[in-house]
């Protein structure tokens, strides 16, 4: 894998004196070292420490620390909970000793890096674990720079609080100056065990939503959209067993919310001189939590995704899924403090800081928003509602649906969704359905179905279709398709798009639910273009399709609609291919994915400049492709980085060979 090219942009001997003197620095005390080395531009870049590189120790233990003034057990990396900063160096081999001081086993993941697959840190797939009293040695070569993370691939070891930043500064220049930096790494922590939260998960659906729709919301609701289709969106809420605002699976409601291990009464403050143009390196390490970063009355420039340069993008507003990290530079002119709000996708709560010139200055904290509701983000407009563009749905173990009154609704365009298993629904009341597009379509042995009250159904676009055959179909295990030897881009019929187009059913032009995008500049994914074109240009060779499955109410995840302890064997790439893989989100909630090993590189439109990630946010209903060169032998894990949705089943192995 081709390692990306940033470094530090070199300092002035003019700014590296005014470092010196505002860190009561001497000239001689701080040389003429490279710029990455240099203690100016890293000034207070971190609160819980920074171990520097090549060779560095870690000892991870539990031990008693407050959290948000609380007594508290976190798991500890060198005394610290979230650990300290591991700094790196592009070009470097890297040696860190990880020693385990707990009583069960543990394991450092390297969020991120291209390395080999006996050193990522996943028990079970690349490595044994580290037993209790043991220190395993993690080597690598260090091949890439940017802003990354580490963690525990260990049980719910995350949620315990171990985890923490990793920054690699690279040889070359970057293509950004910056005069100062700081590290923002945002966490969710529960005094509750985390093994708790699953219970509490698998119990009840909803357990920690105190957000629910009242009464009053459907008053409300009634005024504005007519008491029928009020009462039409609640119905089919209900028949799914989910709620409109199950927009977090845990919340507020037992998490705190931090940043860099500060609770947002505490005030954690980054430093800056007015003037001064400084990075905010940005990690969502959290188990479970999206947050929406924005600092009233600034503008940031994002310049790095997922620890790779992008393209410079002006934006008020950037929301950060699981696992993603993303490098912004801001240039704060005023002698005033400004505040660091990064609040919680579901609006339960929020971390803060403060970006200031002086400790003990603070801002206020902007008015909060309002929790969103899924009926309009992901059911569609009310009344008619809209199911174009959610290819691959599915529909099986749905008997006995009731689907009276859903007239209106727009069925176009929904090819490969599979309704197995749904005889003796009553699709009575469905005058005015709209079934156009449906021609191929094969509906034998149907037989069961009450079709009555079907009149004035607009059937046209059927002529040929084949309804023979089907009765007992089994669509089940249809996802995860291999669509193997693809024919040239635009040979044949179902030919391959080119590569770096967007795929249909992408929604990469949006933020995301909860965000009103007149209301300032949101980043969205459509905006991220890489500085160069990556090396690998060929097209891909094939196609993997996946789908994200889950169950709410029983609290399953999974890979088409299969659980990891359920599956058989891991997912295969060959050693050197280029291949499409297309997620699409079959569930009602966003999921990170994350693959191990090698990069993803996000078909977002931007041709030949799409940009490399290692986690790609899965909106509800969306298709999402990627382009993979699968130059890195050995096995890795492919999973959703939502802690509690990966223990329930959402992960895989892929083997390259």
């Amino acid at each position: 894998m081709a390692s990306s090219k940033a470094a530090a942009f070199p300092l002035s001997r003019r700014q590296l004196l005014m470092g010196g003197a505002a860190l009561g620095l001497s000239t001689a005390s701080l040389g003429l070292r490279p710029a990455w080395a240099n203690p100016w531009g890293q000034a207070n870049p971190y609160p819980k420490g920074v171990e520097t590189g090549p060779e560095v120790s870690l000892a991870i233990r539990r031990e008693s620390l407050p959290i948000d003034g609380r007594a508290a057990r976190p798991i500890s990396i060198n005394g610290t909970s979230p650990g300290p900063l591991i700094r790196l160096k592009e070009g470097q081999d890297a040696v860190l000793r990880v020693t385990n001081l707990l009583e069960e086993p543990t394991s450092i993941h390297w969020h991120g890096l291209i390395l080999p697959a006996e050193q990522d840190g996943v028990p079970g797939v690349s490595f044994a674990g580290i037993a209790p009293g043991e220190t395993f040695t993690y080597r690598f070569p260090v091949r890439q720079s940017g802003t990354y993370w580490y963690h525990s691939h260990s049980g719910m070891q995350e949620q315990l609080g171990h985890a923490g930043p990793l920054i690699i500064d690279a040889a070359e220049r970057e293509p950004f100056r910056y005069d100062r930096e700081h590290v923002l790494l945002l966490t969710d922590w529960t005094f509750e065990d985390p093994a708790s939260v699953f219970r509490n998960l698998k119990t009840a659906e909803g357990y920690y939503n105190f957000q629910e729709r009242t009464i009053a919301d459907f008053l409300a609701d009634a005024r504005a959209d007519g008491f029928a289709d009020t009462a039409r969106m609640r119905a089919m809420w209900a028949q799914m067993r989910m709620s409109s605002r199950d927009i977090a699976d845990v919340t507020g409601s037992t998490y705190t919310y931090l940043l860099n291990g500060h609770a947002p009464g505490e005030n954690w403050t980054a430093l800056f001189q007015p003037g001064e143009r400084v990075r905010l390196r940005v990690i969502n390490g959290s188990a479970m939590s999206y947050f929406d970063v924005r600092i009233p009355g600034l503008k940031m420039t994002v310049v790095a995704a997922d620890g790779q340069p992008v393209q410079p993008v002006p934006v008020d507003e950037f929301r950060i899924g699981v696992a993603e990290t993303y490098d912004v530079l801001v240039t704060p002119e005023a002698d005033t403090a400004y505040t660091l709000f990064a609040e919680a996708m579901d609006r339960s709560g929020y971390a803060s800081g403060t970006l200031a010139p002086r400790e003990g200055m603070t801002a206020a904290i902007p008015e909060r928003r309002r929790i969103a509701d899924r009926g309009m983000e992901a059911m569609g407009a009310h009344g008619g509602m809209d199911h174009s563009s959610m290819p691959g749905m599915d529909h099986s173990n749905m008997p006995d649906m009731d689907h009276s009154n859903m007239s209106d609704m727009d069925h176009s365009s929904m090819p490969g969704m599979d309704h197995s298993n749904m005889s003796d629904m009553d699709h009575s009341n469905m005058a005015g359905m709209d079934h156009s597009s449906m021609a191929d379509m094969d509906h034998s042995s149907m037989a069961g179905m009450d079709h009555s009250n079907m009149a004035g159904m607009d059937h046209s676009s059927m002529a040929g279709m084949d309804h023979a055959s089907m009765a007992d179909m089994d669509h089940s295990n249809m996802a995860g398709m291999d669509h193997g030897e693809a024919p040239p881009s635009g040979e044949g019929e179902g030919a391959m798009l080119p590569a770096g187009v967007a795929q249909p059913g992408s929604q990469y032009d949006q933020a995301g639910i909860g965000i009103d995008p007149d209301e300032r500049r949101v980043l969205v994914y459509r905006d991220l273009k890489a500085f160069t074109p990556w090396p690998d240009r060929r097209e891909p060779g094939r196609e993997l399709e996946l789908h994200l499955t889950g169950n709410m109410e029983r609290y399953m995840w999974s890979f088409d609609g299969k659980k990891f302890s359920e599956v058989t064997g891991p997912i295969h790439f060959r050693k050197d291919e280029r291949l499409r893989l297309i997620l699409i989100n079959d569930t009602m909630m966003e999921h990170p994915i994350h693959l191990h090993g090698m990069w993803m590189e996000l078909e977002n439109g931007a041709g030949e400049l799409i940009p490399r990630k290692h986690t790609l946010n899965i909106k509800p209903g969306e298709r999402v492709s990627a382009l993979i060169t699968a130059d890195a032998e050995g096995s890795w894990a492919f999973h959703c980085h939502l802690l509690y949705h990966m223990d329930a089943g959402m992960f895989r192995v892929v083997k390259v060979s």
